[in-house]
C-alpha cells in the first residue's frame, strides 16, 4: 500500500492540510491560525494531523512534513525569521515532533513550493530547480535531485532578502525591509511594493489588477509595471548566473500577471551572462497547492 505523506502548510490566517497518497489528495482540512498564540497553533497542527490520519487510514509508515513561514537555525533548533513573530525564538520542529505522533520535518514555505512544483509539477523531471515566491512577501526556494537544498545555515534560496541589483536614480531612496536590511527584493517585487510605488506616482489606491489592466492605456501604470518586469528580470538574472537552474517557476498572486511571462523571460535570457540562456519561466501547476503539496513531499524517500 502507497505511504500517506501528510502535509501541512501554515499561514497567517489559515492552516491547510492534505493526506497525499500516490501523489493524489485524499483528504483535506482547513482552519484558521491562533493568531499570536505560539502553543495553541502547535496544538492545532497537530489536531489536524490527526483527523487526516483517520480520515486516509494512515498507518505507522506516516510522514509528516510542515511548511512554515521562517525556517528552523540548525545550529540552535530555533525558529527565525516568521512573520508569525510568536514563532520566533521557540523550538519549533522539536515541539511538534513531540505533539505529532508521526515523523515530522518542517521546511520554509517557499522551499515547498519548490519542492512541489520539482516533483510533480512545472518543473517536474528537472535536476535543478529554483522557485520563487511573488505576493504579500518574496521569497524563494532550492531543489536539487527531488530534494530541498536549505545550505549550511538554513538560509538556501532566501532570494526575497537580497538587494535589488543595478539601483537606478528613480530608486534612490532606500526601502526599508522589516529584516531590519534595506532595499530587499520584496520591498520591490511583492504585491504590496508595487501597488505603494503606482500610489506615489499617481495619487490613487489602486490592486495589483487594476494597474496591470491599464498598463497598456494608463502612462503611469505602464511606467509601473515596466520597472517590475525590468526589476524581476534583474533579480532573476542574478540566479541564472549563480545556480544556472534547469527551470525557474513562478508562484503567488503576483505570478498569475500574464504579462510576466511574455515580457520577462527574453530581458533575462538577454541579460544573462553571454547573452545565450534559455532558461525556462514557468507559471506554476499546483497553485495554491504548490506549498501544502510540498510540505507532504518532504519525505520523498518514505
Amino acid at each position: 500500500m502507497p505511504t500517506t505523506r501528510i502535509g501541512v502548510d501554515l499561514g497567517g490566517t489559515k492552516i491547510e492540510a492534505i493526506a497525499l497518497v500516490g501523489g493524489e489528495i485524499v483528504a483535506r482540512e482547513r482552519v484558521a491560525t491562533p493568531a499570536g498564540d505560539y502553543v495553541e497553533t502547535v496544538a492545532a497542527i497537530a489536531s489536524l494531523v490527526d483527523r487526516l490520519a483517520i480520515d486516509a487510514g494512515a498507518d505507522d509508515s506516516t510522514t509528516v512534513g510542515v511548511g512554515t513561514p521562517g525556517s528552523v537555525d540548525r545550529a540552535t533548533g530555533l525558529h527565525r525569521n516568521s512573520n508569525s513573530t510568536c514563532l520566533n525564538g521557540r523550538p519549533f520542529e522539536s515541539d511538534l515532533d513531540s505533539a505529532i505522533r508521526f515523523p515530522v520535518r518542517t521546511a520554509n514555505d517557499a522551499n515547498c513550493f519548490a519542492l512541489s512544483e520539482a516533483t510533480d509539477g512545472a518543473a517536474a523531471g528537472r535536476r535543478v530547480v529554483f522557485g520563487v515566491i511573488l505576493g504579500t512577501g518574496v521569497g524563494g526556494g532550492v531543489v536539487i535531485d527531488g530534494a530541498v537544498h536549505e545550505g549550511g545555515n538554513g538560509l538556501g534560496g532566501e532570494w526575497g532578502h537580497i538587494g535589488l541589483p543595478h539601483r537606478e536614480a528613480r530608486d534612490v531612496a532606500p526601502r526599508p525591509c522589516y529584516c531590519g536590511r534595506s532595499d530587499c527584493l520584496e520591498q520591490y517585487l511583492s504585491g504590496p511594493a508595487i501597488e505603494a510605488e503606482h500610489a506615489a506616482a499617481s495619487g490613487k489606491s489602486s490592486s495589483l489588477i487594476e494597474i496591470a489592466n491599464s498598463a497598456a492605456t494608463d502612462e503611469t501604470a505602464g511606467a509601473v509595471i515596466d520597472r517590475f518586469h525590468d526589476r524581476l528580470a534583474e533579480s532573476l538574472v542574478t540566479i541564472v548566473d549563480l545556480l544556472d537552474p534547469q527551470a525557474i517557476v513562478l508562484g503567488g498572486g503576483v505570478s498569475n500577471l500574464d504579462s510576466i511571462y511574455e515580457v520577462v523571460p527574453g530581458l533575462v535570457h538577454a541579460r544573462a551572462f553571454g547573452g545565450h540562456a534559455a532558461t525556462p519561466i514557468l507559471r506554476n501547476f499546483h497553485g495554491d497547492s504548490s506549498g501544502v503539496r510540498g510540505a507532504a513531499w518532504l519525505w520523498p524517500d518514505a
